[in-house]
């Protein structure tokens, strides 16, 4: 492309900061909700429409009657896809009260299944850099010294190599509101998982917290999973998979709240990025005329009849 098509400009906060307070026509950003205040506060100086995609904390609801080992394979494969670093991952799991333990196990079988000799597998992706890999280790410790339980799920048991960033799928029960990983999203191989006696439960958890940019819910049950869709607010949602509505470009794609701002993909990406501009051509005669100053008996024979008729 030429550059008066498509410039691509590499760099850090510094070069990020003066290209949001350029005069755009539009600005996409896709990022943190704390990034994307600054984003939205930079263009609001020339006026500028923004559409943010901001990620946040994606729940995904089990049904206890659903196959936990179908269910587990694709939240594996969702949570597992770039380690985790994807804005709509699954960030935190719901399961019946009962099934805590089961949910572990497929869990574990199908990150085993996957990827097998985890500490040398060539299809894991690393964490991006250090301070995201510092970052991803101090949520685990700082939910330890909460009192939650850690399990890392590590198949093979081979020491992960110290100059890797190779980060096991560490999974976190009897998680609070208090640690860390249940404030801020997690981006990376970190499942918190909590558990509901009721179904209610769960989607006032949803509700009591953040809108999130997706949610997921696992059910066979028609009215159930209706009874989730319609009582939470999320930007998009799935439902018995993970991660894939995105990918249907019949489906508008965006956040709500805290999750984002405007929406693309398909058709909805080209209205985004475009101007409806509205043009009307007047004839040579038009009723408009009749409308004119200085009005006498027959504006008001009109406004009495279109008082009384109309």
């Amino acid at each position: 492309f030429d550059e008066d098509e498509v410039l691509v400009i590499n760099g850090g906060p510094d070069t990020a900061a003066d290209f949001t307070a350029l005069p755009f026509d539009h600005i996409i950003f896709t990022g943190s909700t704390q990034i994307g205040k600054k984003v939205m506060s930079a263009a609001s100086k020339h006026l500028t429409p923004v559409t943010l995609e901001l990620g946040g904390k994606s729940p995904t609801i089990i049904a206890d009657d659903f196959p936990l080992e179908l269910a587990a394979q694709r939240i594996v494969q969702g949570k597992m896809l770039n380690a985790g670093q994807a804005c709509i991952a699954p960030d935190y799991l719901f399961v019946k009260n009962e099934q805590k333990q089961q949910m572990v196990d497929a869990l574990t079988q199908a990150l085993e299944a996957s990827y097998p000799n985890y500490a040398e597998n060539e299809d894991l992706t690393w964490v991006v850099n250090d301070r995201h890999y510092s970052r991803l280790k101090a949520h685990v410790e700082d939910a330890r010294s909460k009192g939650a339980t850690v399990i890392e799920i590590n198949p093979g048991n081979k020491e992960i190599p110290a100059d890797s960033r190779i980060f096991p799928l560490t999974v976190l029960l009897d998680v609070t509101d208090e640690m860390t990983v249940m404030q801020e999203e997690i981006f990376g191989p970190v499942l918190p998982l909590k558990t509901y006696e009721r179904i209610n439960e769960a989607i006032d958890y949803v509700n009591t917290h953040p809108h999130p940019l997706a949610l997921y819910h696992f059910d066979y049950d028609r009215a159930r999973t209706e009874q989730v869709l319609q009582n939470t607010l999320s930007g998009g949602a799935c439902v018995n998979d993970v991660l894939v509505h995105v990918m249907h470009e019949g489906l508008s794609f965006g956040g709500v709240g805290t999750s984002g701002i405007g929406s693309y993909n398909g058709d909805d990406g080209f209205k985004t990025f475009s101007h409806q501009k509205s043009v009307l051509h007047q004839s040579k005669i038009s009723l408009q005329g009749l409308n004119r100053p200085p009005y006498g008996k027959g504006m008001q024979r009109f406004i009495d009849f279109a008082i009384k008729y109309l």
